[in-house]
């Protein structure tokens, strides 16, 4: 089947005669690929130069240049953000110590988290297809004010591409297709993707197609003395029963591959000079992604724990009306709207060693959302308005499958299996005063208004004392920075600004996770985890050529949720299935502090010839009333360095991806640091060489080759639970028409 996808999917990449007549969409668009202007901070079109947030770009073509299989693998090698890996169809990024749930993700101004995203790790990011993508934008720090609730350590921004019209009234038919291959999974990846457009109306077509064998790790020891991680064993079931089997290459990561497939069609529509409606429509779904670091848990007595583990197809489906109009008359210059309907399907499969029956458990999560807003852009004042809200609910079911007789039986929900929503509706302002050309104001504030219900049908499994939880709940966030610009040559910012994250069914989900003696029951005063921040950049161009950026940060988070001991009608302990049990609750107790650093350099060395680099250090510690410990999710020093060379058909880039090492006594006990997946000293420090060529062949036609790791590293990034990639060669071929 995989044969015949392939095969088919090539059929694609004709060449038609005219092909040297254009180059397409992935030619390099220097206007659309310009990292000065942003448009997430204030969800309008502003050079970056003037906003006091730390924000970067990353623009298609380094993308493209980059030829990295999934979203987290370009995030992970942009050196902008660290991304956690369970597993090879994974990843989940960490902005300032905050990941999963704390990070908000946003495709298109919609946004991505719903009311199932958790505080651990996630692996959502993969459903976006890095090929579609005109950019992405990460916005550092609380950026609440904007986007309402989980922007605590920021926002991932993904911005797919825009159907082109045609300038001149004929028909614009255009388009490029890519094939790529890769030695340390076998991945074999197709893309290909059509624009027609007229005057009036156009349309972007794009299907990617990807598969994704077992992966490859490293052979040299790195910094430690011996290689490890290893897989020396692995589950197969043989005559009806569960048996240990050698592996034939300990170096292969048994069981972490899987295929993908992701669609995207959009349309867009002008019905005047100064309005286009667009509508937006995506699909992404995979085979069955193998869970590599619960497969990987040892058991005294069968030596591997599970037998099975692995999440089911991820099932992302979009829908979005898209409405742009230039504003001529009025206060505003510009009005936007957006309606949005999205529908996820998770789930997750699981079956110890030697065990009968495989519990199931699925998710249907239905997502509805609205975006409106007004922008004003002239004079030393402009200012933008906004309301927004999504409504979601997710249905919750399981069962368990005997793999010897096929017989099906009830099993607990992952969450609560009666009615489960979630609803937000919110304001909110943002103002930038130009006091003078070289010094500017920026401010803004949001209201926003929350509701959670969640009911319990079926207490059979889990006869606790309660039968739902309604929680509401209003927060006001806001930001105030300044930028100065005393000259040319320096741009010094400064910012305040309050992130809030409400919480979501995933927080009261935890009454499934009761041992004996010991019963978790929802807490209706939850209330949400709340960050205050204060960063300074000061960015510095050192003569036409060189430009050094440069944030210090420090937050403040309260409130943040743990579980804890609590009472229940007055009393701390009640009869619970037979037993008398301790009551627990999740509650805002948790403070801490995170601070860091991060700088970033670019330099124009000669004609031909670009130099970037950056490092990130994170510090945090949990307040307690003895000693602090250490925050979970917080990365070691992590950057990335590359020198590059263009030259007319020419390009090439040498760059190096480095971590710094995570001792283990900086890993939080109590958290989601992983401490099982990593040696008993901590995660090592590593380091990567990469070499990456392309060449224009024709105005059609661009090759690529690149080598990843050149040195065959081992290593595995922190907190994850799969070993990265060896050395691994990518040879694609991209053709434009």
């Amino acid at each position: 089947m995989r044969t015949i996808l392939w095969l088919m999917a090539a059929c694609l990449f004709g060449i038609p005669a005219s092909a040297q007549q254009t180059l397409s969409n992935d030619t390099t668009n220097k206007e659309k690929d310009l990292p000065e202007l942003i448009i997430s901070a204030n969800r309008t079109l502003q050079n970056r130069m003037s906003i006091p947030q730390q924000v970067a770009a990353i623009p298609a073509s380094k993308i493209r240049f980059g030829n990295f299989p999934t979203m987290a693998e370009v995030l992970q090698n942009s050196g902008t953000l660290f991304v956690q890996k369970s597993q090879q169809g994974g990843g989940s990024p960490v902005i300032r110590g905050f990941e999963a749930s704390r990070v908000l993700l946003v495709i298109d101004d919609v946004r991505m988290n719903n009311l199932i995203y958790r505080a651990g790790h996630l692996q959502n990011v993969i459903t976006v297809d890095p090929n579609i993508l005109d950019r992405v934008e990460v916005l550092y720090g609380p950026s609440s004010t904007v986007y309402g609730s989980d922007a605590l350590g920021g926002v991932v921004h993904l911005r797919t591409r825009k159907p082109e019209f045609s300038t001149d009234g004929t028909l614009l038919a255009k388009g490029s297709g890519m094939m790529r291959y890769a030695s340390a999974n076998r991945e074999r990846t197709v893309q290909a993707n059509v624009n027609l457009g007229k005057s009036k109306f156009a349309s972007l077509t794009s299907i990617t197609y990807s598969m994704f064998d077992d992966l490859r790790m490293g052979k040299q020891a790195g910094s430690l003395d011996s290689v490890w991680g290893k897989r020396y064993y692995y589950v197969e079931r043989i005559n009806g029963k569960d048996s240990l089997v050698k592996n034939d290459d300990p170096y292969v990561q048994k069981f972490s591959g899987y295929d993908q497939l992701d669609l995207m069609q959009k349309f867009s529509l002008k019905t005047g000079e100064h309005t286009v409606h667009g509508l937006n429509l995506q699909y992404s779904t995979s085979t069955d992604i193998p869970r590599y670091d619960r497969l990987t848990d040892p058991n005294a007595s069968t030596t591997l724990n599970s037998a099975e583990w692995y999440y089911g197809p991820q099932d992302r489906l979009l829908a979005a009306y898209h409405y742009d109009r230039k504003l001529t008359r009025g206060f505003f210059d510009a009005a936007r709207a957006v309606l949005s309907y999205q529908y996820v399907v998770e789930s997750r499969h699981n079956r110890g060693f030697g065990g009968s029956n495989r519990t199931n458990r699925v998710e249907y999560v239905n997502v509805a959302g609205y975006t409106f807003g007004l922008d004003r852009n002239r004079g030393p004042h402009q200012l933008r308005l906004g309301i927004d809200g999504q409504y979601s609910a997710v249905n919750s079911v399981a069962n368990r499958y005997n793999v010897n007789t096929g017989a099906l039986s009830a099993q607990s929900t992952r969450y609560p299996d009666g009615d489960n929503s979630m609803n937000s509706i919110a304001a909110y302002v943002t103002h930038t005063w130009e006091v003078t050309p070289k010094f500017s104001v920026h401010d803004g504030l949001r209201f926003t208004s929350l509701r959670l219900e969640s009911s319990f049908e079926d207490t059979s499994f889990f006869p606790f004392p309660v039968s739902g939880v309604m929680q509401e709940n209003t927060v006001l966030a806001g930001n105030l920075g300044v930028v100065w610009r005393p000259d040319l040559h320096v741009k010094v910012s400064l910012l305040g600004t309050t992130g809030f994250r409400a919480p979501n069914v995933d927080d009261l989900a935890k009454v499934f996770e009761s041992t004996p003696g010991e019963l978790i029951i929802p807490n209706a005063d939850l209330k949400p985890e709340r960050t205050t921040s204060g960063e300074l950049g000061v960015t510095l161009f050192l003569g036409k050529n060189v430009r050094w950026e440069n944030t210090g940060f420090y937050t403040a988070f309260t409130d943040a949720i743990v579980t804890d001991v609590t009472k229940f009608n007055g009393q701390d302990s009640v009869l619970y299935d037979g037993t008398m049990s301790r009551v627990y609750s999740n509650q805002n107790k948790q403070e801490a502090y995170i601070y860091g650093f991060s700088s970033a350099i670019e330099i124009e060395a000669a004609r031909d010839w670009h130099i970037v680099g950056s490092v990130n250090y994170t510090y945090g510690r949990v307040k307690t009333d003895t000693v602090e410990i250490p925050l979970d999710h917080i990365p070691p020093l992590y950057g990335r360095l590359a020198v590059r060379y263009q030259h007319e058909k020419f390009e090439a880039e040498a760059s190096t991806v480095f971590n710094g090492k995570k001792a283990i006594d900086d890993y939080n006990p109590f958290g989601e640091d992983n401490q099982q997946y990593a040696t008993a000293d901590g995660m090592p420090s590593w380091y990567t060489v990469n070499l990456r060529t392309q060449y224009r062949l024709k105005s059609f036609l661009t090759l690529q080759l690149g080598l990843d790791n050149i040195l065959d590293q081992n290593y595995r990034a922190f907190a994850s639970g799969i070993q990265a990639p060896g050395r691994n060669l990518i040879a694609a071929v991209r053709v434009n028409w």
